[in-house]
């Protein structure tokens, strides 16, 4: 596992390259799925988390500079700051990494068979989409099953908030 070290300075270093680096080379080495630490140099602890949100954070902001849409948008932001003390606050944290691997599970498995169909038969359309249809329907039952366990009941001035339901 690779540890980069944070200075007081805000610098990081990484020790196993002997290099100061960025945020944007963190980002590289998410995208490249390499293990990493992030520690505070004088006491150890771990800071990755921070780090991690700090990269969001600059990711999310980059569409102020018209070079990427965000991926939170206002409504979604303020719904998961409702969750923060509130008494299902872990269940959520675990329903979002679920959905998230299942997402990029997905995601993975339509690349495959996208480029296996564009191999056999790049000029039939047909397959491609039927693929994504699939895949909308594995999502909307992911998120019937569960918003049958209650993962969240909104209070009565909320009710403004909660997502429609394309089903109703």
């Amino acid at each position: 596992m690779r540890v980069i070290r944070k200075y007081a300075n805000r610098r990081l270093y990484d020790t196993s390259q002997s290099r100061y680096v960025t945020l944007e080379d963190i980002r590289q080495l998410i995208i490249e799925r390499e293990d990493f630490r992030v520690e505070d140099s004088k006491t150890g602890d771990d800071l990755t988390r921070h780090i991690l949100l700090q990269i969001i954070t600059e990711q999310e902001n980059r569409e102020a500079e018209g070079t990427s849409s965000p991926m939170f948008s206002n409504k979604v932001l303020q719904q998961l700051i409702r969750f923060y003390g509130d008494s299902m606050q872990s269940s959520m944290g675990g329903y979002l990494e679920q959905s998230v691997s299942a997402f990029m599970e997905q995601q993975k498995i339509l690349r495959q068979q996208m480029q296996q169909a564009m191999r056999s038969n790049p000029m039939q359309a047909t397959t491609p989409m039927e693929v994504m249809r699939k895949i909308a329907e594995q999502n909307l039952l992911l998120w019937k099953t569960f918003s049958g366990q209650n993962l969240h009941r909104p209070a009565a001035n909320e009710g403004d908030d909660q997502p429609s339901r394309s089903d109703d």
